[in-house]
């Protein structure tokens, strides 16, 4: 899903380490978190402006259901497929977006990865 405006967003596509002052109960199941690294800084988030779920299967997981089982997937979800997004805008006042992607990075990396997607400029 390309930005509302691309004319302001910069697209990053990187890893990010995310930090919280309250865990999530469940890791394949976060909330916002509190801060996350990037670069070697550290953004502390001061607003949730946005936030969604996206659970629709991508690639070749895209024609691995039954149609009946693959709707119910879609909007909750099954193991390991799946997206969090969040657009945030953080304490210096700049405006990000980062997802978590619940899909796992093999049997010995079982948890997703966050990613930071764009960064949204308000510079006209």
């Amino acid at each position: 899903m390309p930005p509302p405006d691309t004319e302001h967003t910069h697209y990053i596509g990187e890893t990010i380490t995310v930090e919280f002052d309250r865990p999530p109960l469940f890791r394949k199941r976060p909330h916002c978190p509190d801060r996350f690294l990037w670069r070697g800084q550290t953004f502390a988030v001061a607003e949730v402006l946005s936030q969604r779920v996206d659970f629709g299967r991508r690639g070749r997981m895209s024609q691995n259901m039954q149609p009946e089982h693959a709707a119910r997937a879609v909007l909750h979800g099954s193991w390991g497929v799946g997206r969090y997004f969040f657009t945030v805008r953080t304490t210096g006042g700049r405006t990000f977006q980062f997802y978590y992607d619940r899909a796992p990075k093999g049997s010995d990396h079982p948890e997703g990865e966050w990613f930071l997607r764009y960064e949204i400029r308000n510079d006209e």
